[in-house]
């Protein structure tokens, strides 16, 4: 590790590069989307919703979403650690702004926060491996990583960045403990924090644990940092279980979020780790990995014996017709050799630095002794979270930065040889460095090769994107947030905004645990009116609104005589359904007794 430590030009240089990005993200936000949602993903809306209804009073305990899959009321499982900080900055907020002001402040502060955040541990991570020489790559790569930096944009309050961060942490935090024994535990809060929040953060967890259990095999003298983590890892999942579930539901298994299936694993993790920590270690490497690898075997066969249905994943429990006809079309759950053929740009833009950063780690490898079980670790995140990648598109938001330091020592010493052999060749290859490790230029560089090429779908898709943000828009709901509260029938993609922008409840939104909603809304508008009909009056709804610029308007069925689509599209009402629009995108129809 490097004996030196960050200096006070160092730490200028961190605060001056967020600050100008801070200050360049507020800008394009606001100046250049003006009249946009801020929130434009259905999650961000979501999350603002839930966070508001915590604020107002809702119980720490109480994770439903009342006013979703109405008159029911729908399970959201996400984590109370994410609501809280949103509630406090919005609760700050309103005491300076009115409620949409203040929800756009929280929108923007939260995001920007993580941004910072994220950016010194990136430079942290780095400078343990590479030095003060390699902290500029480690400042601007994460920002010119499009994977990353749409997750920290102002409007972005979904918890896929707190991830992000968190695999950083639990990064830095396994480096750390290999001289300094107190990071073990820390490393044990980070990695139990990370899954409590979302299961999307598994890969990292995982790469924390083989990292600990790797440093043990390198050098058994590690025991104690082994045990360390281990107990640390399960008694903190434990804490952040009670956190999460009341007595009442400490029994109900579940695989899409914190319950006794991953407190069951941490504890077995932590136990195998333990018992590792004391027994004689083995004199030989392979011994200690063969050691290793049947208590992991034991610990993950006692998850599956007690809890089989995980093994389907975190979808185990969704209806068939849902995986196969919703969850399927979903575009960032591809796997990345099909995202290849629908999103070359950003399949490219994403692969190249993460393949570029595992090429550079192994050859750092090979030649920097001094810091070799650094960069194995570093390895082992990098491959976790790239396999993640592989299997769904989306994946790429944590493998991104793991790969960042090994980039950085690659420009570091292309830029070493440069300055010792000024010549052509080796400008190139530093500037070849920067260009393969940007994700942001390969996805310009792509597409503007792709522009060359003779296509016909790149106009049509910006038309989508204008119409949806049109529909999204807060000033879009002006009238419909005038009327009292109604129970709606809306496409499920405009189900999250509604409940932001309005007082009424809706049938659908794009949540899994929304099962009967999400089915009811795809019998209402894809089947005949009869069956829309009998939903209406099962449910008690009061409305349907629906906007044309959606896709879900535009669907399979849209063609089919008879179907609510099919009506709608040709302007033929059901004799239940009255057209009480006043202009804007949205159409607001009347559901009559």
């Amino acid at each position: 590790m490097s004996s030196s430590t960050l200096n006070l030009r160092d730490r200028h240089w961190f605060i001056l590069i967020w600050s100008l990005v801070a200050v360049a993200l507020i800008v394009r936000s606001f100046a250049t989307n003006a009249g946009a949602p801020l929130f434009i993903d259905t999650d961000d809306a979501m999350h603002m919703v839930v966070a508001r209804d915590f604020l107002a009073g809702q119980g720490w305990y109480d994770p439903i979403q009342h006013r979703l899959d109405t008159p029911y009321g729908a399970d959201i499982h996400w984590s109370r650690l994410v609501d809280l900080p949103l509630a406090g900055l919005l609760a700050f907020s309103s005491l300076l702004f009115e409620p949409q002001a203040a929800l756009a402040v929280t929108g923007t502060i939260w995001p920007l926060l993580l941004l910072g955040l994220l950016l010194w541990l990136s430079k942290r991570v780095t400078f343990e491996l590479v030095g003060r020489e390699g902290l500029l790559p480690a400042l601007a790569l994460p920002i010119l990583a499009p994977a990353v930096l749409a997750e920290f944009l102002p409007g972005r309050v979904d918890h896929h960045n707190v991830v992000i961060v968190l695999t950083m942490a639990c990064l830095l935090a396994t480096l750390l403990a290999l001289h300094r024994p107190l990071w073990a535990w820390l490393a044990g809060l980070a990695a139990a924090t990370a899954l409590s929040i979302a299961v999307e953060a598994i890969p990292g967890v995982v790469a924390t644990i083989l990292a600990f259990g790797l440093a043990y095999a390198a050098d058994p003298a590690r025991a104690v940092n082994l045990r360390r983590f281990g107990l640390g890892f399960a008694g903190f999942m434990l804490v952040h279980f009670l956190l999460a579930r009341p007595p009442g539901r400490w029994l109900e298994a579940a695989c899409d979020a914190i319950s006794p299936v991953y407190v069951l694993a941490a504890l077995a993790i932590g136990g195998a780790y333990l018992l590792v920590s004391i027994l004689p270690a083995p004199r030989v490497l392979w011994q200690r990995l063969a050691l290793l690898s049947s208590m992991g075997l034991a610990a993950a066969a006692l998850v599956v014996l007690v809890y089989p249905q995980c093994l389907a994943g975190p979808y185990a429990a969704l209806d068939p017709w849902l995986r196969d006809n919703w969850i399927a079309a979903i575009v960032e759950a591809q796997p990345w050799h099909q995202a290849l053929a629908t999103m070359p740009a950003y399949a490219i833009g994403v692969a190249v630095p993460i393949l570029l950063g595992l090429l550079a780690g192994l050859v750092a490898c090979r030649f920097d002794a001094r810091h070799r079980l650094a960069w194995l670790i570093l390895l082992v995140f990098i491959t976790c979270t790239a396999f993640i990648m592989l299997a769904q598109i989306r994946g790429a938001r944590l493998a991104v930065l793991p790969a960042v330091p090994a980039a950085a020592w690659l420009i570091v010493m292309a830029r070493r040889a440069y300055l010792a052999h000024p010549r052509l060749p080796r400008i190139m290859a530093l500037l070849g460095a920067w260009l393969a490790a940007c994700g942001l230029v390969l996805v310009l560089l792509v597409n503007l090769v792709l522009g060359l090429m003779p296509q016909g779908g790149g106009p049509a898709m910006a038309e989508t994107r204008e119409g949806r943000m049109a529909c999204l828009a807060p000033a879009a709901f002006a009238d419909l947030r005038a009327l009292p509260p109604e129970r709606i029938m809306a496409p499920i993609d405009l189900g999250a905004h509604i409940l932001l922008e309005t007082p009424h409840a809706v049938v659908g939104a794009p949540y899994h645990r929304n099962q009967r909603g999400l089915l009811d809304t795809f019998r209402f508008f894809n089947g005949p009116a009869a069956t829309a009909r009998r939903i209406a009056e099962q449910r008690g709804l009061g409305l349907l609104v629906t906007c044309e610029a959606l896709p879900e308007m535009h669907g399979p069925a849209r063609d089919e005589p008879g179907t609510v689509l099919n009506l709608l599209a040709n302007d033929i009402l059901p004799d239940w359904l009255v057209d009480v629009s006043v202009g804007g995108p949205l159409k607001v129809y009347a559901i009559l007794p």
